[in-house]
């Protein structure tokens, strides 16, 4: 196969919005069980933070040589200054975390022993942002919409997306010619109404459309309800080990899997949205853009955690097919 080629990749400038979280790592061993409880005794070796949610899909866009902005909110504590240090290693041209003293830092805990995850521990608060702190990120986006080429809207329901808040953003991206592609793990996706494309997954697309989805009739079923609800152009479903779904101009193909191993499958939504937000603001068409996402998440997949792909990474992969 051709490899992939990105030639505006350090100028296209791609904007993320939606809900930032932190991924904590505590790792250690394990060779006794506690005295107290049934429960394992984990030696803690190390800790690690990282960035997760939308700042995830941040680490992907860094990774396929681009330099996006960022607009979130996070809280006023300590997992909000990790956050904030966090970002500072990123390669990212502008970050705009906004303090919200009503919710804390989403973060995530996960302890892992030998690789493998014995307890995930979550730390938030799900609470829509009030119409103040939107018009803040609101205000943020005005400004930087005039060097603006596309906008991801990553949403965790994490409370950063409030429907005020998306239909604002739809609405100004629409107004300047913006592309806005959604991956949310929203049930009601009616609340993206007017988005160029939706990406969920398969479970995700299910639950949106109504739609019990056991094979190619009723996935077409249930993107064709999807892109009904939200009037926009494309849908594109994830769909594991079976690979890419796109609806697109009431039609449906579909991109089998390239994914030689899997060890880890986290993080790889974040992959596939920032991966086809770099193809299309490149100028790929849809189906080589959804090709290429495809290829970025078979390389993170194969890696542990929230991994990224690089553009040697998908083309290296991209010649065994």
């Amino acid at each position: 196969m051709t490899a992939f080629t990105l030639p505006r990749n350090n100028e296209i400038r791609i904007c993320v919005i939606g809900d930032m979280m932190l991924d904590h790592y505590i790792n250690g061993s394990c060779s006794r069980i506690s005295p107290e409880a049934p429960v394992q005794v984990v030696d803690i070796s190390g800790e690690k933070y990282s960035l997760g949610g939308a700042g995830n899909v941040l680490k992907n866009l860094n990774s396929l040589g681009c330099q996006p902005t960022i607009i979130s909110l996070i809280g006023d504590d300590d997992a909000g200054k990790v956050m904030h240090g966090e970002l500072t290693n990123t390669a990212s041209s502008s970050v705009a975390l906004i303090t919200d003293a009503t919710r804390r830092t989403t973060i995530k805990t996960r302890v892992i022993v030998s690789r493998h995850q014995l307890i995930r521990l979550d730390k938030e608060d799900r609470h829509y942002c009030s119409k103040d702190m939107a018009d803040k990120i609101i205000a943020r986006y005005r400004e930087c919409i005039h060097e603006t080429d596309l906008l991801i809207i990553s949403d965790y329901c994490k409370g950063v997306l409030s429907p005020y808040l998306v239909e604002q953003l739809i609405k100004l991206s629409t107004e300047h010619n913006i592309s806005t592609i959604v991956d949310s793990k929203h049930k009601d996706l009616s609340k993206y109404k007017g988005a160029t494309l939706i990406k969920p997954n398969k479970k995700e697309a299910a639950l949106a459309s109504g739609v019990n989805i056991v094979d190619d009739k009723t996935l077409e079923q249930a993107c064709g309800i999807i892109a009904a609800v939200t009037a926009c152009q494309t849908v594109v479903v994830t769909l594991s080990e079976d690979g890419i779904a796109i609806y697109h101009a009431g039609q449906l193909t579909k991109i089998p899997t390239k994914a030689i191993e899997v060890f880890d499958v986290t993080g790889a939504g974040d992959t596939v949205i920032a991966a086809l937000g770099v193809a299309l603001a490149n100028g790929m068409d849809i189906s080589t853009a959804c090709n290429f996402a495809n290829h970025a998440a078979a390389v993170v997949v194969a890696k542990f955690g929230s991994a990224v792909a690089t553009l040697d990474e998908i083309n290296k992969l991209s010649t065994t097919f």
